[in-house]
């Protein structure tokens, strides 16, 4: 039997630089965007990162994309 993995829903998260603690660590924080078409390529999707990290008010300091799949035996 062969296993079959379909990417049925996706998501994309910021990591962002919202500043410093007492000891000069940075913090983080992720801004979420959930629905994003599962099957759009990678390339796109750091695009839209980027445009949309553009609009923040911390820098990025990472993007991050969950892929969710549904596993079938066929």
């Amino acid at each position: 039997m062969a296993l079959y993995a379909t990417p049925v829903d996706s998501a994309l998260r910021l990591v962002v630089q919202t500043g410093t603690d007492a000891a000069g660590n940075p913090l983080y924080d992720r801004l979420s965007f959930s629905r994003i078409k599962a099957t759009a390529a990678d390339q796109d999707v750091y695009d839209v990162a980027v445009a949309l990290a553009g609009l923040q008010a911390y820098p990025l300091a990472g993007i991050e994309r969950g892929v969710e799949y549904r596993l079938t035996v066929a």
